[in-house]
């Protein structure tokens, strides 16, 4: 049986290869059973890796976001089932992409509307803003235009013009990652009569104590930022920035879906032991036990999980914003059948298995993140020191 000496053991000879620094925390039942702090969050100037260190999430802000969403729906301000245009009317007449020879194509009204399913599952055939598709081509013009009419505009604004967009395939039919998670974001906004910032505070960070996770930079969380780097083909670390950074200022508006949260990694082992925990967490209920059992059960169909597969997700399935585990055996691990979570795009990770009251908070800040390498890694080992 694996052992936490085993795991610092991992984290430190992580940093010796590159990440610059990086930190993991496991919870059982409510209580931390460890924390590993290893490297440095700014190699430059030497500063370390701590318990205060701040970590942008990129896409495991996807999980907060699709829990926030899941709470309004147990309110019963929407249905999974319901379509996207009930909410949305732009999406309404939802035009679908059909490729033709020679790189040329055509659009045609899509078979079935986009319901707010496949918005969770990422099967409305939206990727993001960047690619050579016609689609994702298409999201970057109204993007500009938004940015020339308006400068700054909100994630409703945003989401209401990309109803105009012709998109991959018909909706539920395949999955692709991408803007799904935006369009939950604006229906959070737009149900709640709330931002989406406001809201998350209010429902989730405010009641588990998660002082230092947000969108906005806010009582020095930027002089505690884990300085993302490049690893080089040679090995050498070269200091980066990330496109996020303007929506972190105190005067930015735009509240993404699929990224733009940053968070420690004591905040985010809260957020992730209430999911572990039937949606308690000290004594404070934040979602329902069965709505979580929903989130993790997986939506895609035989078509889907040959899109959604890869060496990294090998033996899940895609829940309603969250990776979940079908099989052990396909999955070569050693956590339970239901656990569930996401990764963001710098290295930051998570796993949530309820049938054991556990979870795994891995982070670091690093392009290429080798999330294989690294988070399969400590899943082992993690999962290795449960008695």
């Amino acid at each position: 049986m694996a052992n936490f000496d085993e795991l610092s053991a991992l984290l430190q000879q992580f940093t010796e290869k590159g990440p610059a620094g990086c930190a993991c925390a496991v919870a059982k039942d409510g209580k931390t059973l460890y924390e590993g702090y290893f490297g440095y969050a700014d190699l430059e100037e030497k500063r370390p890796i701590t318990e205060d260190t701040v970590y942008r999430l990129f896409s495991m802000t996807k999980v907060v976001i699709c829990t926030a969403a899941m709470m309004l729906f147990e309110r019963g301000k929407f249905l999974l089932n319901e379509p996207i245009y009930e909410y949305f009317p732009e999406y309404r007449d939802t035009q679908v992409v059909v490729p033709e020879e020679g790189g040329k194509y055509h659009v045609r009204k899509a078979k079935s509307p986009m319901l707010i399913k496949h918005a969770f599952a990422m099967a409305v055939g939206m990727p993001y803003a960047m690619g050579d598709s016609p689609t994702a081509k298409e999201m970057a013009r109204v993007k500009s235009e938004l940015e020339q009419k308006y400068g700054k505009y909100d994630i409703v604004t945003e989401v209401r013009a990309m109803g105009s967009v012709p998109v991959a395939f018909d909706p539920g039919t395949h999955w692709l990652y991408g803007y799904g998670h935006d369009i939950v974001a604006g229906l959070i906004q737009l149900v709640s009569g709330r931002t989406v910032g406001q809201f998350l505070e209010d429902e989730i960070f405010g009641p588990l104590g998660m002082k230092d996770t947000g969108y906005r930079f806010r009582d020095g969380i930027e002089s505690r930022l884990c300085t993302p780097y490049i690893k080089e083909k040679d090995g050498t670390m070269t200091r980066t920035t990330t496109f996020w950074e303007p929506y972190h200022q105190p005067d930015a508006i735009y509240e993404s879906g699929g990224a733009g949260l940053y968070s420690t990694v004591g905040d985010y082992l809260k957020f992730s032991q209430m999911l572990a925990n039937g949606g308690v967490y000290n004594g404070k209920r934040i979602i329902g036990r069965k709505t979580i059992d929903l989130m993790r059960a997986n939506q895609l169909n035989a078509d889907q999980l040959k899109d959604f597969n890869n060496s990294y997700l090998a033996g899940y399935g895609y829940g309603l914003g969250v990776r979940t585990l079908m099989s052990t055996a396909e999955g070569n691990s050693n956590g339970s059948v239901g656990e569930f979570g996401w990764t963001g795009y710098l290295g930051t990770y998570t796993s949530i298995d309820p049938s054991e009251g556990f979870s795994i908070v891995y982070m670091h800040q690093m392009v290429p993140n080798m999330e294989e390498y690294h988070h399969l890694r400590v899943r082992a080992v993690a999962n290795g020191c449960l008695r």
